[in-house]
């Protein structure tokens, strides 16, 4: 009897332990990591001065339908976003960002977006020989792996039109964002110091 009744009493507490370990929850599985935030953008308050103020449009998918004379064909639609700005006058400016696969890849449409720029003016020039101008390196700008500012002014002499553009590449990481802005006029006029602090602004906004 003593050793049915011990029998007994080590099944129930096997039960008991059996239930137990039925009753604790399983290990959750771990949550994916969330995906990281996308780059933001410049405002309207972030652009260069001028006299009358800026107007933000919103952020859109992919390149824009009317791209850069300079940079047209060179970042993916893929991992593109821009945002154009206009004020009141014959001034505008343009954002945009392209996220790239890896580290590589942003380094390397970085590099071919700076080329780009730096050829740009003499491109212009082959494509229609009526084309005056100028174009300079204006400088790196210190901030995250860097930014590079450039400026290139056109005229047409024989109407008598001057146009100037500014423009930067910035690159933090797998981002790569370009600054461009433009109005009416000269290098003289045009607001280089403001460009670059914008161009500061946009590369530390990226992440």
């Amino acid at each position: 009897m003593r050793t049915l009744r011990t029998a007994l009493l080590t099944a129930a507490a096997a039960g008991l332990a059996v239930t137990a370990l039925a009753q604790v929850p399983a290990a959750a599985a771990p949550a994916p990591a969330p995906a990281p935030a996308p780059p933001k953008f410049l405002s309207a308050g972030q652009l260069p001065a001028s006299l009358t103020p800026w107007t933000a449009g919103p952020v859109r998918q992919g390149v824009p339908a009317e791209a850069s004379v300079c940079t047209a064909g060179i970042a993916p639609a893929a991992g593109t976003r821009h945002r154009d700005f206009r004020t009141e006058l014959d001034t505008g400016a343009r954002q945009t960002i392209t996220v790239a696969a890896t580290t590589d890849r942003a380094k390397a449409l970085a590099a071919e977006l700076r080329s780009a720029l730096e050829t740009c003016l003499d491109r212009l020039k082959e494509q229609d020989p009526g084309l005056e101008g100028e174009a300079f390196y204006q400088g790196r700008v210190a901030i995250e792996e860097g930014a590079h500012v450039y400026s290139i002014d056109t005229s047409y002499p024989e109407v008598g039109s001057t146009d100037i553009g500014l423009y930067s590449v910035g690159r933090d990481g797998t981002a790569v964002t370009v600054v461009e802005w433009g109005q009416l006029g000269e290098l003289d006029g045009a607001p280089l110091e403001g460009f670059k602090k914008t161009t500061r602004t946009a590369v530390a906004k990226l992440y």
